[in-house]
């Protein structure tokens, strides 16, 4: 399996907590003893255009820096879901994230909607049918549900739970009764570990929750899958809450 990472988004782009300095060090440094690293390249006008409208993507663009990070994070999705498709996992260390970006507008510390540009190319491309994807991310993506609202090619779960153990069966629920898809695409956010935002997870139930979708692939998807990452702001844990996942993604 392959992390996809650019140097660039080390970058503290904004003030929000996804540019924070030291967060994506906090992922490196965790991973890079462990994963074979590779650089994206930018995402193409043609590929914004599939799921953003003109004047939204213009708007980004007024920011450079932004706009600049914001094209190689949607790269590094595109590169990830068309590893998965030849068969290999990988992981889009990405920022800044995306499941709040919608058609024309974001909020969030998104601004476009990296997971549905990568399966949207391969859906324009016609290598696929059907996608699921699988938002763990503390927060809802309804960038990403508001992208594929209606659209019967692609179907966007995120799983809800007061508890730990009412959170973790939604996800082994669906991946149990749903299964006619040609890939599965994770939204991983770090942001419900129990020393996060959220309070809820641990660590080892990334690990459970990666093993899940990596069977769910081979079972029903003949092994494609890929993830890219959204929230996770507790920098002191969430190298090893990605690796956790990541873990179970692969082994």
């Amino acid at each position: 399996m392959k992390v996809i990472f650019h140097p660039r988004f080390y970058e503290v782009y904004t003030s929000d907590p996804a540019a924070a300095c030291g967060r994506m060090e906090a992922i490196v440094q965790t991973l890079e003893k462990e994963f074979e690293f590779i650089e994206p390249g930018p995402a193409t006008d043609q590929d914004l255009a599939r799921v953003h409208g003109r004047q939204h993507i213009q708007s980004v663009k007024r920011n450079s820096m932004v706009y600049e990070v914001a094209l190689l994070a949607a790269g590094g999705a595109i590169l990830a879901v068309e590893m998965a498709y030849e068969g290999e996992p990988a992981f889009g260390l990405i920022r800044p994230p995306g499941h709040h970006a919608s058609p024309h507008s974001c909020w969030g510390f998104c601004y476009f909607n990296n997971i549905a540009i990568a399966v949207k190319k391969l859906l324009h491309e016609e290598k696929i049918k059907r996608a699921l994807i699988l938002d763990f991310d503390l927060h809802f993506g309804d960038g990403t549900a508001n992208t594929f609202s209606g659209d019967r090619a692609v179907t966007y779960f995120h799983p809800e739970g007061a508890h730990r153990q009412a959170f973790l069966q939604s996800i082994q629920k669906t991946l149990e009764s749903d299964k006619d898809y040609d890939i599965i695409a994770i939204s991983a956010g770090f942001d419900r570990h129990e020393e996060d935002w959220g309070g809820l997870l641990k660590t080892e139930d990334y690990h459970s929750i990666g093993n899940w979708t990596k069977e769910f692939s081979i079972e029903n998807c003949h092994g494609r899958r890929f993830a890219v990452l959204e929230g996770g702001y507790n920098h002191s844990v969430l190298g090893r809450n990605v690796e956790s996942f990541l873990r179970g993604f692969t082994d």
